[in-house]
């Protein structure tokens, strides 16, 4: 069943103000500003991992650290929760905003998510918000999420997905990829046969696709970029209808 979030904003250039849309003020009343206005996130994949006391987490591409924040108070102090980030910027960001916060059961590594610093089995939770999309390898991106899992253990992370196919309009792929810029995460974004097949290569099971939101024209501004001029307003309305929002489930 669609279940609609708040209105959603991606990781791009297109912003809009995440404090107010994609997270509820209640869930992030008591931490630092510069964590919640740093995220670029596409959903709330905290909200909907249904994350117990004692569980160690990991969120992948884990940026100024406002979601490994919010999974570190629902494990509370006998849970856990790593950030792994490529960005040392993002890393001391976070850092900060956890000391600024007082939470202590947390810790931002780095590295990349297609070469996790972390053990085989190591956790229970993986989350992550608009990041796999991102990996210029996904496929390997899912399967080292897969062996850091201990076996029992889930995924719930929100990503781009693309509602079926873009061969259908009168522009290559590519190009329309490309012009689509007007959210960051969008050029690399698979299709949700893509996405199934490489979560089952990666040995996942269970996998489910929940759609939160799904982009419109007025995501962004009403009007397509100039490079995609040769297309009809309901053909540009049907090309920003394609990209989608997802919270994905799957499980070792």
């Amino acid at each position: 069943m669609q279940q609609e979030e708040p209105k959603t904003s991606c990781c791009g250039s297109h912003d809009i103000s995440l404090s107010s849309t994609i997270y509820r003020d209640t869930a992030t009343a008591d931490l630092p500003a510069t964590a919640v206005n740093s995220t670029r996130g596409c959903g709330n994949p905290v909200v909907r991992a249904a994350l117990q006391p004692g569980q160690v987490v990991l969120d992948l591409g884990s940026g100024g650290g406002l979601d490994v924040l919010l999974a570190a108070k629902q494990v509370g102090p006998t849970g856990f929760v790593y950030g792994v980030d490529m960005t040392d910027a993002m890393l001391d960001l976070a850092r900060q905003n956890a000391q600024k916060a007082q939470i202590e059961n947390v810790a931002f590594l780095k590295g990349d998510i297609e070469q996790l610093p972390l053990e085989n089995e190591q956790v229970d939770v993986i989350i992550s918000n608009c990041v796999i999309n991102l990996a210029p390898d996904k496929g390997m991106a899912l399967r080292e999420a897969y062996r850091v899992l201990k076996v029992g253990g889930y995924m719930a992370i929100s990503d781009i997905v693309i509602d079926g196919s873009l061969a259908d309009f009168p522009l290559p792929e590519a190009s329309l990829r490309a012009a689509m810029n007007w959210v960051g995460c969008v050029a690399g974004a698979p299709t949700r046969e893509q996405y199934q097949q490489f979560l089952e290569q990666a040995g996942f099971q269970q996998i489910s696709f929940e759609l939160t939101h799904r982009y419109s024209l007025a995501d962004i501004g009403g009007k397509l970029p100039e490079e995609l001029a040769g297309l009809s307003d309901l053909q540009g309305q049907q090309l920003a209808e394609r990209f989608t929002s997802c919270l994905i489930r799957a499980h070792k």
